[in-house]
């Protein structure tokens, strides 16, 4: 780690850089970013950042410097095992020590920045390593200041909001004690002050403003705390919390109201957040809180009466709604609501108004589609005014279910009416009605299947032919976009419920729609027939068969590829998904549509690698292109050829420039090209094979999961090729095994690379190495000898066994050490290969014990001999007794696939995936026979010695299963 010295001219360096970040040119910009990369490993780094942040003249500097350090820190603050730690324990401490300080005193925009990073730091750090953090935030609630007092509240609520979704654990108990032992009083005294302040400033507007946004900080903190249990001193102080949230609930003051129709002002966002407080009481400390509900009750309900229709109270309004939903469905406050004259004001006052489709509503379909998708389609956190009516709907079924779709029929009947009226102008009451049938019908609902419980009084088939599928039908596909889009949507929520021949009879106007201007429209339609197609038959097939496609498939492929070049579709998530699932449904159905088909997919490639900006509209297009190649060359393998010529010069582009998002994704589809040839490896693949070897592209972890099994498919294809023509690369190829095994998170990739170099490899080309492969493992071993590393060890040592023979095994080890052999099976094999999991591993196992048994004559004639029949009792509880999965308590962390956030992820791509390979193949089908017919082989050798060594101190239960293999495989021992 090199280091910057602290000085003027480092200061001015950064700061023309950091001014070059900012500019719209990207020759410009590009290597200004790259220059900052370059540097950040270096000592004292981030104190020039911090530095500058607080000193510049420049405000435009300090606030690039300060969000430089959050993305800084974001990167880099995590420790992470097995590599270099980022940031210099000196730089560490100096940060902790001046962060807050710095924040508290800086202007709001970067105090947003700085309190952002203090909870990254603080994810990691507090308690442990940061003791006093709390204790330097609380004092400052003493300064009176608010500007101070609001940086500080911020900052708990970022590294608090944890607390909201982490599992129960012991040590988050033992933190949240902590937080609160520190925190919950003087929060709860800054609570009582401010409110006093309220009063004593309650016609000063700006004072009120910072207060306000105080208190709904405050109340966010409430939230948080509260989260996982109720803690004592809420519980003791809760008439004071209630009382004031109660009296806040009621509080219109003038001087807040916002003349903005769209933004939330800072009462309707302390309101909401009060309602949000007040449903996490009624649902989790229901008896503590009884006797304050009532109150609430009413006063939520009569803030819903009197809120009006506009975007900035749709927060407020939705947690409310939120709020009764919670309360409604609860047993003990059910006599609340069963009145039904309250049942009828609710669904009049509170539901039907909810569902209204607003002009704002309309506004967002027409120019903010993905927004409007999102919201609607997703179930995304952003709660609107629907969403809550629907589940307030759902919360009253749960005890009045009869009373309550009685009183909404009327409703449904009454607006289909209207509608029927005039469509033009009414059509509005249509969609109202739609809405209403759905979240009446609907009882429980997953991603997977849709609606998966109706209500039993709603008869959804009855609807669908006389009011969704003269929409679906009508001939013109732009006309009422938002009904079109309604009646898809009840396709695809309802698509377990409706029968068969309705879904297939909906099919072709579903692919008829994906040609509709409207983005919500077409996307809606790519979005149901991509689910339609993943619905499962009787016999696990897919429902709609290709067949049943047939007279579809190709209006299909080309609506949905022509969608794609519809304005605002050209990065479309559902329509390449829907793309993708209908290849898969399709199969060698699309077969003479991919020569043209390709040519589109890789055009569209090239323009996203350029500025990846979609990662599910990626992985998807990736996983098409799979499809395509897969299919095709299942065909018809002589095509794979066709294939590389169309994708290797986007591949060559994407891996010149380093799309570090692709980059993964290119080393899978490689793979499987390459895996599909039959004959040698081709010279195209031989050109590239050393760049896969550079340690850059090893250091991303993303990088490392496909990397292997491109360089597997490379070795099980040409391993004589690279022996012939790349000698000069093995050392390259075991360093990089070098590394992965270093790792405890890479161990297991690092042995898959292993394994197939012993399979494939010509032997003499690996010989010089293997000394040191093995001594390599030995180390690793002594420094840390996990549960995963000793199961893909055991299954190295077998495979090697099983391909080189047992006596070069037995002396390898022995030429390491004297007597390793033994210490090998005696600590390592003979107690621990209960834990080798998977059918190809276990067999590769029980092959190789069984010919270090039956074909190594160390284990006969010298002190190895006094291993044998633990050995073969060993082999025997492989092959019978049930797997140990236990796993020591201090090892629960490492976890395959759980690498550190921030980077690109490995993505798997499912259509790329790899068939399980065995290395021992059909030489070998049953072990346990091979393992009979080979000690009879070894008792005709050495006559009376094996039955003697058995007879002796073999487990009677494991003698009878051996009986039961010579039996089995018609052979004795003599």
């Amino acid at each position: 780690m090199g280091t910057m010295e602290l000085n003027d001219g480092n200061l001015q360096t950064l700061t023309e850089f950091m001014r070059k970040t900012l500019d719209p040119d990207p020759s410009v910009r590009r290597p200004a970013e790259k220059f900052l990369e370059s540097v950040e490993g270096n000592q004292n780094y981030p104190i020039l950042l911090l530095t500058l942040l607080e000193k510049s003249q420049d405000n435009v500097i300090r606030v690039c410097a300060a969000v430089t350090f959050k993305n800084y820190i974001k990167r880099n603050w995590r420790i992470i095992e097995d590599e270099p730690n980022k940031i210099s324990d000196p730089d560490r401490t100096t940060i902790k020590a001046n962060i807050v300080n710095l924040m508290l005193s800086s202007p709001e925009q970067i105090q947003k920045q700085l309190s952002d990073a203090i909870s990254i730091i603080g994810r990691e750090d507090f308690p442990q390593k940061w003791p006093d953090l709390l204790t330097e935030m609380v004092t400052r609630f003493q300064s009176g200041d608010f500007h101070i007092i609001n940086g500080v509240l911020r900052t708990a609520h970022s590294l608090f909001k944890r607390y909201r979704h982490e599992f129960k654990s012991n040590e988050l108990w033992l933190e949240i004690k902590l937080v609160l032992d520190t925190f919950a009083n003087p929060l709860t005294e800054l609570f009582k002050a401010t409110i006093e302040l309220c009063q004593t400033h309650a016609t000063d507007i700006n004072a009120l403003k910072i207060l306000f946004s105080s208190l709904t900080l405050i109340s966010k903190l409430f939230y948080s705390l509260n989260f996982q249990d109720l803690p004592e001193l809420f519980e003791d102080n809760m008439e004071t919390w209630m009382s004031n949230f109660h009296n806040l609930l009621t509080l219109d003051n003038k001087l807040l109201q916002t003349d903005d129709e769209e933004e939330a002002g800072l009462l309707e966002l302390l309101k909401s957040q009060i309602c949000d407080n007040a449903a996490l009481y009624a649902q989790k400390y229901d008896e503590e809180f009884q006797p304050y509900l009532p109150r609430f009750v009413t006063a939520i309900w009569n803030l819903l009466v009197s809120t009006g229709q506009e975007v900035k109270y749709d927060l407020l309004v939705s947690n409310a709604i939120q709020f009764l939903a919670s309360v409604c469905e609860r047993p003990h406050y059910k006599h609340l609501f069963e009145d039904q004259n309250t049942l009828t004001s609710i669904c009049e006052k509170v539901i039907v108004p909810n569902m209204e489709f607003r002009s704002a509503d309309e506004e967002a379909f027409e120019d903010n589609s993905e927004e409007y998708i999102r919201r609607d389609l997703e179930g995304s956190d952003i709660d609107t005014r629907r969403r809550a009516a629907c589940d307030l709907v759902r919360g009253l079924c749960k005890f009045f279910e009869g009373p309550v779709t009685a009183i909404f029929s009327g409703y449904v009947n009454s607006m289909l009416g209207e509608y029927a009226k005039n469509p033009g102008v009414n059509w509005k009451h249509k969609d109202a009605a739609i809405y209403l049938v759905t979240s009446l019908a609907s009882k429980a609902q997953t991603a997977k299947h849709g609606i998966t419980q109706a209500n039993e009084l709603v008869n959804l088939t009855e609807f669908f032919v006389n009011h969704i599928l003269t929409d679906l039908k009508s001939q013109n596909v732009n006309e009422f976009p938002v009904l079109k889009a309604d009646a898809i949507k009840y396709v695809m929520i309802f698509r377990s419920q409706l029968p068969k021949e309705q879904l297939l009879q909906a099919v072709p106007l579903l692919v008829a729609h994906l040609q509709a201007e409207s983005t919500v429209e077409h996307t809606y339609a790519a979005h149901a027939l991509e689910r339609l197609f993943t619905m499962r038959g009787p016999n696990n097939s897919t429902l709609i068969t290709p067949a049943e496609m047939a007279p579809f498939t190709e209006q299909l492929l080309n609506n949905l590829f022509k969608a794609l070049a519809l304005p605002g579709s050209s990065e479309n998530e559902y329509i390449m998904k829907a793309i993708m699932r209908s290849f898969s449904l399709l199969q060698e159905a699309i077969v003479s549509y991919i020569p043209t088909l390709i040519g589109q997919l890789t055009h569209k490639l090239l323009l996203v690698s350029r500025n990846p900006s979609k990662p599910h509209f990626n992985h998807y297009l990736f996983e098409s292109l799979c499809l395509s190649i897969r299919i095709t060359c299942k065909a018809n393998t002589t095509t794979v050829g066709s294939f590389e010529e169309a994708l290797f010069p986007v591949f060559t582009e994407i891996l010149q420039n380093d799309v570090q998002e692709f980059v993964p994704y290119v080393f899978q589809v490689m793979s499987l090209l390459l895996e599909i040839h039959t004959s040698s490896i081709p010279n195209s693949y031989m050109a590239l094979f050393p760049h896969l070897l550079q340690p850059v592209l090893w250091e991303r972890t993303g990088n490392i999961p496909p990397l292997v099994r491109l360089l597997q498919a490379y070795l099980e294809k040409g391993g004589a090729t690279i022996a012939s023509s790349a000698a000069d690369k093995i050392p390259g190829l075991l360093g990089v095994f070098q590394k992965l095994i270093a790792s405890k998170a890479n161990d297991h990739q690092g042995f898959y690379l292993m394994n197939s170099i012993i399979e494939h490899m010509p032997t003499e080309s690996i010989v010089q190495y293997r000394k040191q492969i093995f001594i390599l493992l030995f180390q690793r071993l002594q420094s840390s000898k996990t549960t995963k590393f000793i199961k893909s060890f055991m299954v190295f040592i077998n495979l090697y066994g099983v391909k080189y023979g047992a006596i070069a095994l037995q002396e390898i080890f022995d030429s390491i050490q004297p007597k390793m052999f033994g210490m090998v099976l005696e600590k390592i094999v003979i107690p621990e290969v209960q834990k080798v999991s998977g059918p190809v591993e276990k067999k590769i196992c029980a092959v190789g014990i069984t010919k270090i048994l039956t074909e190594c004559p160390a284990m006969i004639d010298t002190e190895y001999t006094k291993l044998w029949t633990p050995l073969l009792q060993a082999l025997i509880g492989l092959f019978e007794l049930p797997e140990d999965d236990s796993i020591p308590d201090d090892e629960h962390f490492i976890d395959i696939e759980d690498t550190p956030g921030y980077q690109t992820a490995f993505s798997q791509l499912a259509f790329a995936g790899k068939k399980e390979h065995d290395p021992i193949g059909d030489v070998v089908s049953n072990p346990k026979i091979l393992l009979a017919q080979s000690l009879h082989k070894l008792s005709t050798a050495c006559p009376g010695r094996v039955p003697s060594m058995l007879s002796t101190s073999l487990n009677a239960e494991a003698l009878q299963y051996l009986q039961g293999y010579l039996q089995a495989a018609s052979v004795q021992l003599v």
